[in-house]
């Protein structure tokens, strides 16, 4: 029996690999008072750490950025990658958090279920346009997703499998969970940097991809005259690679888009190759 079919978790705390569901941590711990951790979420490829599709560098230089902005002491990289390297022999996925003192704990999980049917049928997403639902420090992944949960947990009651998060003008950022993209005229689009989105692993991969295929990609915020335009629509996000969208919800209004369209299965593979 393999871990993630036992009730039993494994986890790497501090420089050691243990077992269960609980971690101790101090009541006074700002990770746990106020978030203040930065984490990453990746997929293992081949239980490889360093395989080329895990892309464990650009996770690592994201993370390294974080701390250079926030000002905290840098972890033991050597020590994260050990810890890593032990778990993704388990699970194909892990979140590696990170504490402003350099403390990590990286625990693992099992795919999305339905993950393929979504890639192959699309999901539904509902837009969520409330001030509630917005993502603090959005140029960093932060531990504080309080936002993002809020409206991932209110998609799902409107029977969705993904929020859309908005700004006060009413612009589409980002998924609860990923980055989006939209075809139009001949071109892929996806909100810039600098909005208030993360700047996504998968879709920094997806940019070099696109730009090596000759493909145009438009960033520009994402108005509803934008999206208007749009005939297919997906989301990125390092374990999911894109998942098309089929029905968009908003208010009572809800649109349909194509996600058997053949530029879903390109974009889909554009990131394959960039080492």
């Amino acid at each position: 029996m393999t871990a993630l079919e036992d009730a039993t978790a494994i986890y790497w705390h501090e420089g050691n690999l243990l077992t269960g569901e609980t971690v101790a941590m101090s009541l006074s711990d700002p990770g746990f008072l106020y978030g203040a951790t930065v984490f990453t979420t990746l997929r293992v490829y081949d239980r490889d750490l360093h395989h080329p599709w895990t892309a464990w560098n650009a996770h690592r230089e994201r993370t390294q950025r974080s701390f250079q902005t926030l000002q905290w002491r840098e972890p033991d990289w050597q020590r994260v990658e050990q810890g890593a390297i032990a778990l993704a022999q388990t699970y194909p996925v892990l979140r590696i958090t990170l504490f402003p003192d350099g403390r990590e704990l990286i625990i693992g999980r099992a795919l999305p279920t339905h993950l393929m049917n979504h890639q192959k049928q699309g999901i539904i997403a509902w837009v969520a346009d409330e001030p509630i639902y917005c993502r603090s420090l959005s140029d960093h992944k932060t531990g504080n997703y309080l936002g993002c949960w809020l409206a991932l947990q209110t998609a799902k009651r409107r029977e969705a499998q993904e929020a859309i998060l908005t700004n006060a003008q009413g612009h589409w950022l980002e998924t609860s969970t990923g980055n989006l993209w939209g075809w139009a005229q001949g071109a892929w689009w996806t909100p810039p940097l600098g909005v208030g989105i993360l700047p996504g692993v998968l879709r920094s991969r997806l940019l070099q991809g696109l730009e090596q295929q000759g493909i145009t990609v438009i960033q520009q915020p994402w108005t509803m005259a934008t999206v208007a335009q749009f005939t297919t629509l997906a989301y990125s996000n390092s374990v999911v690679a894109v998942r098309p969208i089929r029905t968009i919800l908003q208010g009572t209004v809800s649109v349909n888009y194509n996600p058997d369209h053949e530029k879903i299965t390109r974009l889909n593979t554009a990131w394959q190759s960039v080492s």
